[in-house]
């Protein structure tokens, strides 16, 4: 059997066009294969999350040219030698929708209600913008998580909705769509 190791990329440079087929460009080169990856242009800044997978010796090839790769592309990476995710016990996908007037310290609190209950945050973005019509600044939170499948769905729901409600914040919990 032919096994893989993994290397996790972080990596984020002036925003251009053409940066991710170059980038992509110089993995595939080494022999490494992209598995997960997100991106995002934050302000001027484009950054990259990459899971990349092949043989020990391309993993190898691509972590001695990553320096060289970083100032070719004016971009600074970070490689991380990992494995795959490994579960430990069933997780059941959810995402999580909260929306709110803008105002800070919501992206912790979220983070906190769902550390206490034992909840792994799989993937948080955030977003702000002003409202239709009243121009009030809005902030809007996308969360992933994964709930144990031995946990009382309806009780953490509940629980979750009470919380949002003190703190004024609009939220929707569903089962993920994968």
């Amino acid at each position: 059997m032919h096994t893989h190791d993994y290397l996790a990329i972080t990596a984020s440079g002036e925003d251009r066009i053409g940066l991710v087929e170059r980038f992509t460009s110089r993995i595939l080169d080494t022999g490494c294969s992209i598995g997960e990856s997100r991106m995002a242009v934050l302000g001027g800044q484009f950054a990259i999350l990459m899971l990349v997978s092949g043989p020990w010796h391309a993993l190898s090839r691509l972590e001695d040219r990553a320096t060289a790769i970083g100032d070719e592309l004016g971009m600074t990476l970070l490689c991380q030698r990992t494995r795959a995710a490994q579960r430990v016990k069933p997780l059941v996908p959810y995402r999580v929708n909260v929306v709110a007037m803008d105002q800070p310290g919501i992206v912790h609190k979220l983070a906190e209600f769902f550390s206490r209950q034992g909840i792994n945050i799989e993937a948080l973005s955030t977003e702000t913008y002003l409202a239709p019509h009243t121009g009030t600044p809005m902030f809007s939170v996308d969360i992933t998580i994964g709930v144990p499948a031995d946990l009382h769905l309806p009780t953490l729901r509940g629980d979750f909705f009470d919380y949002c409600d003190s703190l004024n914040l609009d939220a929707v919990m569903e089962p993920a769509r994968h």
